[in-house]
């Protein structure tokens, strides 16, 4: 899902070239650039280079040169990346220097947990609105704001200048709740819920679901023990592992 940011420019004016259209992979990539950056920042780093940025971000430097040519990046041989443009560059391509307003629905456990996320305004993002369709949480104070009816959502979205909505809601009311966001004129939607949404075109939707990571991890671990066994389905002693069929 490619998604278009146009922001302000960069303090180098130049620096970025007109939009460029990225490979998803190197979207998906860049906030991990950013957040190694932002260590590199606070930590006094005026300078990194390729091979020092890529250790930070875990990907191999080949593949961080490639990723950052896209944004006309090349560094200074022998100096590397200055630090604060590459940040910079960053921002304005994901469209961080606009510090977007995102609405939140749905204030159960997992929406207490991310209304109070600290790490959201460091990154750029504000949470302006959360909303709610149980009368018992509406109107209930959570991290400086109050709780709102999903009913209000349409007029939110028009006051806040909201342009992007979180759902944290139960499966069976997620798809619901994101006609709602579209019908306000949301066009991005980062989905908690464990179920698939079905939206128009030109609406971006992104699916975290934390049960699949899981079940991922349990694969590899599943895995890594079937590497070890040894006929029988018992492990073998230490010191005498060998992957079954070697």
């Amino acid at each position: 899902m490619s998604q278009q940011r146009h922001g302000n420019t960069p303090r180098n004016a130049g620096a970025v070239p007109a939009f460029p259209d990225l490979p998803e992979a190197t979207i998906a990539r860049l906030p991990e650039y950013l957040r190694a950056l932002h260590n590199l920042a606070e930590a006094g780093s005026e300078t990194v280079s390729s091979e020092g940025l890529a250790a930070a971000a875990g990907v191999n430097s080949a593949k961080l040169r490639k990723d950052l040519s896209h944004l006309g990046s090349y560094g200074t041989r022998g100096v590397g990346y200055d630090v604060a443009l590459l940040i910079d560059q960053i921002e304005y391509i994901l469209g961080l220097d606009q510090r977007r307003a995102v609405a939140l629905v749905g204030v159960g456990n997992l929406g207490h947990a991310l209304a109070g996320y600290d790490g959201f305004a460091s990154r750029g993002f504000r949470i302006v609105a959360l909303f709610d369709a149980d009368a018992d949480q509406v109107g209930k104070p959570l991290n400086g704001l109050t709780v709102r009816h999903i009913d209000e959502l349409g007029q939110a979205v028009v006051e806040e200048g909201i342009t992007i909505g979180v759902i944290a809601t139960p499966a069976g009311a997620a798809q619901a709740v994101a006609d709602d966001l579209v019908a306000a004129g949301v066009t991005s939607i980062l989905n908690f819920a464990p179920c698939v949404l079905s939206v128009p075109a030109g609406v971006d939707v992104r699916k975290v679901d934390l049960a699949i990571e899981l079940q991922i991890l349990s694969f590899h671990e599943h895995r890594k023990a079937s590497l070890t066994a040894i006929p029988g389905g018992r492990s073998a002693p230490a010191g005498n592992q060998e992957a079954v069929g070697s």
